[in-house]
């Protein structure tokens, strides 16, 4: 008997040093069959906060972008149906009270409006 728990703990090692020897051939360099370049992961355990905390900043901010851009679109609308026009600028928009106030765009990005068409963008700064 006492030979067949050493042979169960040998096992035991042996299958725990082959799973860390798979997780670690996992954590090498991504296959071409990857997806393309939207995951900004380096793949490394040691950098996994850090890449956690900018996905949830550029998830914080597209979120911040979605709802300006929403409700400044509807704000010209309202203009648009009220007056027949789209306003020529965002300022017009706070000058007949539509809006409060023309919202401040995330860091790096500001708001492009085309009168032409009343839409609202908010683009890259850089």
């Amino acid at each position: 008997m006492p030979g067949s728990f050493a042979f169960a703990v040998r096992v035991e090692v042996c299958a725990g040093v082959l799973l860390a020897a798979l997780f670690a051939a996992g954590c090498g360099e991504k296959s071409s069959s990857a997806s393309s370049g939207t995951n900004a992961s380096s793949g490394s355990p040691l950098e996994a906060p850090g890449d956690y905390l900018k996905g949830a900043v550029k998830a914080q901010r597209d979120a911040t972008m979605t709802l300006d851009t929403n409700a400044l679109t509807k704000a010209i609308d309202r203009f648009n149906v009220d007056l027949g026009r789209n306003p020529k600028d965002l300022d017009e928009l706070v000058k007949e009270r539509y809006i409060s106030a023309v919202p401040k765009p995330p860091f790096g990005t500001k708001i492009v409006y085309d009168a032409a068409s009343g839409r609202v963008n908010i683009v890259s700064d850089r």
